[in-house]
């Protein structure tokens, strides 16, 4: 009689998604396999960072749109405060709009939720095995942009913007007022308009107006509307 072999490295992850049925299934997927566990979860960037301490798992993987937070902020964080930690974006935003900016701000690796589970999976290895993942078309463009090659097809133009000038250009899409915007961004309302004059300068936009009605079809037309 055989009996199966217990892995002797657990690795040890951390879900980081405000909603707990993605959570769920992502947990599921991964309990399958016998050398990673899933020992901790967190709904926003608050929480996550308060909970990292007590569990260090080795590897974490956040969403981009958090509970009253935003996965990009997090990201930098975990990596400036436990660059041991591994960080790998799991998100249902645009490839094409958030992968680097995931990269640069600590991240080893992105992929889209619409990606079947092998696909998460072989992502989840891929960056413990210490190497970056990103599909194949983003790698070949990733590489373009940062050799200054051709640009990237179907480039948006929020890929100008900072990403707090993005963060809240996505909140104003989903209508939120500037008081709103101020309390999530953890930022004076003066500092939201500041921000909006320069949203308006880099995207050759005249009113406020025109900022929520570029940001709103912006959303939808990436799956993301509000």
């Amino acid at each position: 009689m055989t009996t199966m072999e217990t892995p002797s490295k657990i690795t040890t992850l951390m879900i980081v998604d405000d909603h707990p049925l993605v959570r769920a299934g992502i947990k599921a997927l991964v309990q399958l396999e016998p050398d990673l566990d899933v020992t901790c979860e967190a709904e926003d960037h608050e929480e996550a960072l308060r909970i990292i301490p007590e569990h260090n798992p080795d590897l974490v993987l956040v969403d981009l749109s958090l509970k009253n937070s935003n996965g990009l902020n997090l990201i930098k964080d975990i990596n400036q405060q436990h660059p041991q930690i591994i960080v790998l974006a799991v998100s249902m935003h645009d490839e094409y709009t958030y992968a680097l900016r995931c990269l640069k701000a600590g991240a080893k690796g992105y992929i889209m939720k619409q990606e079947g589970t092998e696909k998460i999976l072989e992502a989840i290895r891929c960056v413990l095995d210490d190497q970056t993942y990103l599909s194949d078309e983003m790698t070949r463009n990733a590489v373009d942009h940062l050799t200054g090659g051709r640009p990237t097809p179907g480039t948006s133009p929020v890929d100008v913007l900072s990403n707090r000038e993005l963060e809240l250009f996505q909140l104003t899409g989903k209508g939120l007022e500037i008081s709103q915007i101020a309390d999530m961004m953890n930022i004076s309302p003066r500092t939201v308009e500041v921000h909006r004059s320069h949203i308006k300068k880099k995207l050759g936009l005249r009113t406020s107006t025109e900022i929520f009605q570029v940001a709103y079809e912006w959303l939808r037309s990436s799956g993301l509307q509000p």
